[in-house]
């Protein structure tokens, strides 16, 4: 799916939303900048989430729930071993699945192979502007291409 600008990126995010369930699990792949934090502001418009947002870079992770379904944020993309990845990854997964919580990854290269059930969206840049998404739901079907 080709995604021209910011508002749609937006409104791609809160369109997925309406699939995910609680406990969901979604990694998110793409270059430095490419708006994966702004998928993620989609996604948390779309579960009627009131804070603001932001990239968990240096936190690692961030908590929402002030929406009809807890919002986990967690950003990898400062970890440099497998084995920092997993520790924190399944932390998360943990309190996700305790709070009944989505969980949201950005740069999940060093888990992915440890994750059965996910969404996988992967997003690159288009040739001249925008983004190209390509999202895969659980069964690993092309659900936005």
């Amino acid at each position: 799916m080709f995604v021209e600008n910011l508002k749609e990126t937006l409104n791609l995010g809160e369109k997925l939303s309406q699939k995910l369930n609680p406990q969901s699990i979604v990694l998110l792949k793409g270059p430095i900048g490419a708006g994966k934090t702004s998928f993620v502001q989609g996604i948390a418009r779309g579960l009627s989430i009131s804070e603001d947002i932001t990239s968990p870079t240096f936190a690692l992770s961030h908590h929402y729930s002030s929406g009809k379904i807890p919002l986990i944020h967690l950003d990898l993309y400062r970890l440099e071993h497998s084995s920092s990845a997993k520790e924190v990854f399944f932390s998360e997964e943990e309190e996700a699945l305790q709070s009944e919580a989505i969980l949201v990854v950005e740069w999940p290269e060093l888990i992915e192979p440890l994750i059965k059930d996910f969404w996988k969206i992967e997003i690159s840049y288009a040739k001249n502007f925008g983004r190209h998404y390509e999202i895969r739901d659980p069964k690993n079907f092309l659900t936005f291409s």
